[in-house]
């Protein structure tokens, strides 16, 4: 009777070893599909930064780029046919629209949209940009 025990014990142990083996976890650290990430990432990814820009400076933000008005005079620069998305007032803002202090902007594509500084001016931002 032992001796039963102890086979189906050894088959029961190399099954388990075999799927663990096929199924195991297969995670590359660091990897796309690893869910622990660096202090610096997150803080390049969710923290605003400030930023200053001098008169007649332009900021032009690629897709999902997000911008806070804080001080200064700012106007939007749109794409030709949609403007910067003002979540604040629910409008798109076109080219020469002056953009006011505390809205949250929102760069939908990489397609040219931004703002320009007509004094100097401070905004938060967070995500990928170009200044001229």
């Amino acid at each position: 009777m032992r001796g039963r025990f102890a086979i189906a014990g050894f088959f029961v142990a190399v099954l388990m070893f075999s799927l663990f083996t096929a199924f195991g976890d297969t995670l590359i650290p660091g990897g796309p599909d690893d869910p622990v990430v660096t202090k610096s990432y997150v803080d390049s990814s969710l923290a605003f930064k400030v930023l200053n820009l001098k008169e007649g400076q332009t900021l032009i933000g690629k897709e999902g780029t997000e911008i806070i008005i804080r001080s200064g005079e700012i106007t939007a620069i749109d794409n030709g046919a949609n403007g910067v998305s003002d979540i604040t007032q629910g409008t798109d803002l076109m080219t020469g629209t002056k953009c006011k202090a505390n809205h949250f902007l929102i760069i939908p594509r990489s397609d040219g949209r931004g703002i320009k500084a007509l004094t100097e001016s401070y905004v938060m931002i967070r995500g990928d940009y170009t200044l001229e």
